[in-house]
């Protein structure tokens, strides 16, 4: 297969589809991608996960490919976490805090932190790269190239803390701030003059959006699944909740 081909994802897609199979832990697969996870909160656990982690090094010798072990890393979750190491084959793999899960940021405090910091590290490199700081410039620079890194896939990492919610409101306050002739005016009278939304309220709008989907339109499926009808009738239009568990 050929890397950059049409057919190539198509092709590695079949051969690791039974890449799973007789695996009784939790295993996600994108493209090649392989997310391997489970509860290691007993000496049972931790050992279901390293007789996993023996399955996959055999079907990776069984099917002649080859896992990159120099990516392959730990990420424990939970301050009690017990940091057991694993290992694939006869090497010991290495724990790391954060790692990058399909372009999003995870660490292992799951506050999304560096998130921010990445957004904060662009609009670093745009005041150091661009002299003007007029809106025309600096706008599109700003909805380009900053802020689909505070909300890409962002129905996973949104924050849920009040601190969390404000570092993420910190990088917009800081790029509209940046504008000629809005520096010293509030963060409100800025987004009012630019036309622009709180990254709160895009968060809101966008769950708002996602919710109907899965109520009315595309996603009405999977939507079954997540809403249940209410039986109250205290509810104003379509008598749709969200149970309590989800």
């Amino acid at each position: 297969m050929t890397q950059g081909s049409v057919q190539g994802p198509v092709l590695f897609n079949i051969i690791i589809n039974d890449l799973d199979e007789g695996l009784p832990g939790t295993i996600i697969k994108f493209a090649d991608d392989t997310k391997l996870g489970g509860i290691a909160n007993t000496p049972e656990n931790r050992s279901r996960i390293q007789n996993d982690l023996d399955r996959l090094e055999r079907w990776a010798e069984t099917n002649k490919m080859k896992f990159n072990r120099d990516k392959c890393k730990i990420l424990h979750f939970s301050r009690k976490n017990g940091m057991q190491r694993y290992r694939m084959g006869n090497a010991w793999l290495d724990s790391s805090t954060c790692e990058k899960d399909l372009g999003v940021l995870v660490d292992n405090k799951l506050n999304m932190s560096q998130q921010c910091d990445a957004a904060n590290g662009i609009l670093d490199c745009i005041t150091r790269g661009i002299a003007s700081r007029s809106r025309e410039v600096m706008l599109p620079l700003y909805s380009t190239l900053v802020r689909p890194h505070l909300e890409y896939c962002i129905q996973f990492w949104a924050p849920q803390l009040k601190g969390d919610v404000d570092k993420l409101e910190c990088v917009q306050r800081r790029a509209t701030n940046m504008i000629k002739g809005l520096e010293n005016k509030p963060y409100e009278e800025r987004l009012k003059e630019l036309g622009m939304f709180s990254l709160q309220e895009r968060r809101l709008r966008g769950d708002m959006i996602a919710m109907y989907k899965y109520v009315r339109r595309s996603h009405r499926e999977e939507g079954a699944s997540l809403f249940s009808a209410a039986l109250q009738t205290r509810t104003r239009n379509n008598g749709k909740e969200i149970p309590p568990e989800h």
